[in-house]
């Protein structure tokens, strides 16, 4: 199939590298220039405007996918792409639009004839090797069309041993992405995976904080232990209860830098978390441990700890994210 890419950044250059691999066809876009001539170097279409994309499919329906930081850049580029589409057309939002936004979205372009689906991802910069899970939210008959992509941009089955007493007719979700509903569902069910994903790495952060906290002097010197938070990492994703590939990555941060001495352990947060949080309580829902993990980040901004810093290495470890700036 052929595809636009637009925004080629951490995961956008990525999700196109992989479906090229796959044999579709992308036209790559973004506003820096260099980006699309790297990605047209590997065999991408290289497109100039939003304007140059349309023009470069050779039937319908045409594919426009945005990988655009959420907020006004998504908002801007999809109501762009919008005046340029005809009655048919698809939009894909791949980023980390809140998903009340997707579902007024989805209504405007219903009006012109054109279809609008939201796709939660998850693999950060790991994707292009691993796959993506994804969660999507669209219309039943355009979610089928785009099967092809799904499928190609998934891990597949891999190694993972299959769910024990799981029947199902459908197997996308053991390859490794779901049709969660309609548009805005996709992405709901990616916030509350993020949501999910604060309060993992906050228990891990805290833990780790307490093995560091008992070499300190503060401590009866009878009662303070040395101990070596990277072999403790180590041996956890062996065999442990706990192990994960959040842990994985926290191995990788402690082998590289115990001290974990280049990150500040300023934490930031891209919202999805607060979004969870909201939605807890519309819906009632106590969330004891999410809402401690996004407060724990609102702090770190102003009181650091080494727990902190582990956070900020999981965070560049699966996603390339950058702390703060101080």
């Amino acid at each position: 199939m052929r595809i636009a890419m637009i925004g080629l950044g951490r995961m956008g250059a990525n999700i196109a590298r992989r479906l090229m691999l796959g044999k579709h066809e992308v036209i790559a876009f973004d506003r820096n220039e260099k980006a699309v001539t790297d990605l047209a170097g590997e065999g991408a279409i290289p497109a100039k405007s939003l304007e140059d994309i349309a023009g470069k499919f050779e039937g319908a329906p045409r594919i426009f996918w945005v990988m655009l930081p959420a907020g006004e850049p998504t908002e801007s580029t999809i109501e762009a792409i919008i005046k340029l589409s005809s009655p048919g057309d698809i939009i894909i939002d791949g980023g980390n639009s809140f998903y009340k936004d997707d579902i007024r979205r989805a209504k405007l372009c219903s009006i012109q004839g054109l279809h609008y689906v939201d796709v939660g991802t998850s693999g950060g910069i790991w994707g292009l090797e691993r796959g993506y899970c994804m969660m999507i939210g669209g219309e039943d008959e355009t979610v089928k069309l785009l099967d092809p992509i799904f499928d190609t941009l998934a891990p597949g089955y891999g190694t993972i041993v299959r769910t024990e007493g799981r029947h199902s007719d459908d197997d996308r979700a053991e390859r490794g992405y779901i049709h969660a509903g309609p548009a805005g569902a996709g992405h709901f069910v990616k916030m509350v995976h993020n949501g999910i994903e604060y309060g993992l790495m906050q228990a891990y952060a805290e833990g780790f904080d307490i093995l560091k906290g008992k070499s300190s002097e503060k401590l009866p010197e009878d009662e303070r232990f040395d101990i070596n938070l990277a072999e403790v990492s180590e041996v956890w994703r062996r065999g442990s209860v706990i192990s994960s590939w959040l842990l994985d990555l926290t191995a990788i941060g402690l082998a590289k830098d115990p001290e974990l001495g280049h990150f500040t352990g300023k934490v930031a947060d891209s919202g999805e978390g607060q979004w969870t949080i909201d939605a807890a309580m519309e819906e009632a829902v106590p969330v004891y441990v999410l809402s401690a993990a996004l407060f724990a980040r609102y702090r770190s901004r102003v009181d650091t700890t080494f727990g902190d810093k582990l956070l900020s290495a999981m965070r560049f470890g699966f996603g390339g994210h950058v702390e703060m700036p101080q």
